[in-house]
């Protein structure tokens, strides 16, 4: 018999105080699921991208490497010397080897990756790359072995928009040679833009005589052939498999794919704190209706299963909402931003969405469980309270008088501090993002010692008409109600002031290095691999108004086979004009007296990555068993994954190169940059010309901040949807908080307040909570954007800046605040005293 009450109350439980509340509150219900259901799709659909962009990447790279079983490949794009492919085909364990040119070609207005190869040996090593002849097209004397064949992936056929049996202007390298299409490339998967001709026609068509970019290997014992291989390759080759390709291109852009899923979890962490305030008050608004089912026979756990089952049903819907709706958005953003989501780490190809199904389980989980999260803690307050006092509603029993803890918000905050300062693991700031979320729940967890301690004098202070004391003594007095209402508001204000703070300073870091390094009049570039050869830069010497033009060369440097490639920059060494952040002041000696390493200056970045400091003698795939020494490090924010500087003279010597890809033009007095401009591009011969771009200091600065806006355009969507999630939630609290007020405003209109009265107190609590919340959410913010700006960033991306505020911004957000909650307040307050005074109080009769 005593199972009955208990099955009884789970019942009532169950159709009353779940769904009678949903019925009473649809709104907010909803708005916990809506947020429960962005803070999902937001994270579920930046992890879509990225996981799509990664594996078309690497899809591409399997394509243009043809699934060989290992290469040996060149370090720059100089390749390495073709004698070493009779060293490597005798090698032990090497079955046989597969010779590859491998160049950046355009036809037709499209690029497409253009190999050379042996034939034979690639039928035998990368069959999927050899083309096959198609039946029936009149392709004259074009095949297999012909010096003008070509064969075209089906990509790169549509792209080009030509025909097979069509004459092809093929340009690659600054040369031009007309090619006819015999066939397709079958083995390539679609998307993928290929072109393959023979391997002698493409070193002499294109002038890499001499010279190859992989060596493709079938191996018999790959142990073997990797012990074998490894003291045959000089410094300007390396091994690499498509695995090492993929971790290349998979580091490249780690960094920024984690960043970019912890900002959309911040979403889903706003979310679940507006679970936990709306759930919050719906657990104050049906205490007595607890403490009913409790004397009915319900246990103390059944009142905390009841809420969980409402923060589960809040949780799965908002969960299987949002990852809907995060598909539609990941298909959207690759439409729009492309896979990097407009960052610029991969080139080219159409990104289709891939469905993770292990990604959306673990998002649809993280929804779930913020949802009760969100839900438990107050129901544990809740199911603590004694039924026969919640049944007299004797109201809230805090007493203004006793001091808010404070220890937990500071031993948070420690622990978050302690967190940050640690160092990374596996290169990505991980102890870093702990750290923050530390701080912000500590920061979360002050609020009421800081709403206690800002309206101290306030509370204090007497007179000031009657709508004001009450709006004070009653934030004050209830600093936990306060606390409730402003979780979601200063969580997502806290993080999106540091996100806001962390883009102001790097932008203003950016911009004034541009500023130090942009120092030349006129910049010319030449976009195609060749650049300026001597005669072009002696053209571009002898033109009238250019008193001094500095040549550059840059080209991409492998130092490991599963990391980016640096940046290595050949010009005339200016430490000045570096922006040196440590090492030697003195010019580097262009040619090094005997013995002496090499001198180079090495970016900040470089330097973090491979630890290199000044003075350091380092081993650079460049040249014959050359040393090179860190004559400094320089601060550079335009290569994430590092670059090095070394003098033009000094290159030149090492690897014979003398073509240049830049001129840094310094004009003469009185010369007009437009026509000196001008006679500049006119000087250059007429192949050369139309690779070449002309722009203006001014012109590029406003270039590249673009690009740095662009880049972090998808931070500014997550920002703002942070912001707008909290703001709903003030709304929405604001909103249930005086709803759930009724009784106390018809006992202060029987006690002789105006409806006015009471609309001005409920405006003015409204605007101090904003206020409260907003410095709350600023003062935190600022806290959390110096672990952004030096923990976060230098882990990250691998430099540093200095702090520069958005004091826009800043103002902007605590004025939209105080409005917001103000303005909810109010309009909450008038739907609750439309009601007759005598009706509010009935309950009390």
């Amino acid at each position: 018999m005593a199972a009955e009450p208990d099955l009884f109350s789970a019942r009532l439980a169950l159709r009353w105080l779940i769904l009678g509340e949903a019925r009473a509150h649809p709104a907010r219900f909803l708005g916990t699921v809506i947020a429960i259901a962005v803070g999902v799709a937001l994270g579920f659909a930046v992890h879509l991208v990225n996981g799509s962009a990664l594996a078309s990447f690497d899809g591409a790279m399997r394509s243009v490497n043809g699934a060989a079983d290992l290469s040996v490949r060149a370090a720059s794009p100089l390749g390495f010397d073709e004698n070493l492919y009779a060293k490597v085909i005798a090698a032990e364990g090497v079955a046989d080897a597969s010779p590859v040119v491998s160049l950046e070609a355009r036809a037709g207005g499209a690029a497409f990756t253009l190999l050379g190869l042996d034939v034979i040996r690639a039928a035998a090593v990368t069959p999927s790359l050899v083309g096959q002849r198609t039946s029936g097209a009149d392709t004259g004397s074009a095949g297999l072995f012909d010096g003008s064949a070509l064969f075209l992936s089906r990509a790169a056929l549509e792209a080009t928009g030509a025909e097979i049996g069509a004459d092809l202007p093929v340009s690659a390298r600054g040369r031009t040679a007309t090619l006819r299409i015999a066939g397709v490339l079958a083995g390539v998967p679609a998307g993928e833009a290929i072109g393959v001709m023979d391997i002698a026609a493409a070193q002499w068509r294109f002038d890499r005589l001499g010279r190859l970019d992989r060596l493709d290997l079938k191996l018999s014992d790959a142990a073997a052939a990797r012990a074998a291989l490894a003291p045959l390759l000089p410094a300007e080759a390396s091994l690499a498999s498509t695995e090492t390709a993929a971790a290349q291109g998979s580091a490249l852009s780690r960094a920024y794919r984690v960043n970019l899923d912890m900002l959309a979890l911040v979403a889903l962490i706003t979310g679940g704190f507006l679970v936990f305030s709306a759930q919050s008050l719906s657990v104050a608004r049906r205490l007595r209706a607890f403490a009913l089912v409790r004397t009915l026979g319900l246990p103390r756990r059944g009142i905390v299963a009841v809420v969980a089952l409402e923060g589960l049903v809040i949780g799965i819907a908002g969960a299987l909402a949002g990852l809907a709706a995060g598909y539609g958005m990941a298909v959207l953003a690759l439409k729009f931003f492309g896979g990097d989501l407009g960052a610029g780490y991969f080139r080219g190809g159409d990104v289709a969405v891939v469905f993770q199904p292990g990604a959306a389980a673990l998002f649809g989980a993280l929804g779930v469980a913020a949802a009760l999260l969100g839900s438990v803690l107050p129901a544990l307050a809740a199911s603590k309270a004694a039924p026969a006092a919640a049944l007299k509603n004797s109201g809230d029993m805090l007493d203004p008088r006793q001091p808010v803890p404070w220890k937990p918000a500071v031993l948070l905050m420690a622990a978050g501090g302690l967190a940050s300062l640690s160092p990374p693991i596996g290169n990505l700031p991980i102890l870093g993002f702990a750290g923050m979320a530390l701080i912000l729940a500590g920061g979360v967890a002050g609020v009421p010692w800081l709403a206690r301690k800002l309206l101290g004098p306030l509370a204090r202070r007497e007179g000031g008409g009657v709508a004001l004391p009450l709006a004070v003594r009653h934030v004050h007095g209830a600093p936990g109600s306060a606390a409730t209402a402003l979780c979601g508001i200063v969580a997502s204000t806290a993080l999106m002031i540091a996100m806001a703070t962390m883009v102001t300073s790097f932008r203003g870091a950016v911009d004034e290095w541009l500023v130090d390094v942009l120092s030349a009049d006129v910049y010319l570039r030449a976009e195609s691999g060749e650049g300026f050869g001597p005669d072009a830069q002696a053209r571009l010497t002898a033109v009238p108004g250019a008193a001094a033009i500095a040549f550059s060369r840059q080209i991409p440097l492998t130092l490991a086979p599963d990391r980016p490639p640096v940046t290595l920059i050949a010009r005339p060494v200016d430490p000045a004009a570096l922006v040196l952040i440590a090492g030697a002041e003195a010019p580097a000696a262009a040619a090094p007296a005997s013995g002496e390493p090499t001198p180079v200056y090495v970016s900040e970045p470089a330097a973090r990555l491979y630890d290199w400091q000044p003075g350091d003698v380092i081993a650079l795939p460049l040249g014959a068993g050359e040393e090179f020494r860190v004559a400094g490090v320089w601060r550079d924010y335009a290569r994430q994954q590092g670059a090095i500087v070394i003098d033009e003279a000094d290159y030149q010597r090492l690897t014979g190169d003398t073509a240049r890809g830049e001129a840094a033009v310094t004009l003469a007095p009185g010369a007009d940059a437009g026509a000196t401009g001008q006679a500049l591009l006119a000087a250059l011969p007429e192949d050369v010309r139309p690779g070449v771009s002309l722009a203006e200091p001014a012109t590029l600065r406003r270039f590249a901040l673009d690009l740095f806006d662009k880049s972090f355009a998808v931070t500014y969507v997550l920002e703002a949807v942070a912001i707008l999630v909290g703001l709903a939630g003030v709304a929405a609290t604001m909103s249930s908080q005086t709803l759930a007020r009724v009784r106390e405003f018809g006992m202060l209109r029987h006690l002789g307040l105006g409806k006015r009265q009471i609309m001005a107190m409920l405006g003015i609590e409204g605007a101090l909570l904003g206020a409260v919340g907003g410095l709350a959410g600023t003062g935190l913010g600022l806290v959390l954007s110096q672990v952004l700006i030096h923990v976060i960033n230098p882990q990250s991306f691998n430099w540093t800046m200095t702090t520069r505020l958005p004091l826009g911004t800043i103002l902007a957000v605590v004025a939209a605040l105080v409005l917001a909650a103000a303005g909810t307040a109010i309009l909450a307050g008038r739907r609750a005293n439309a009601m007759s005074a005598v009706l509010a109080v009935r309950e009390d009769w």
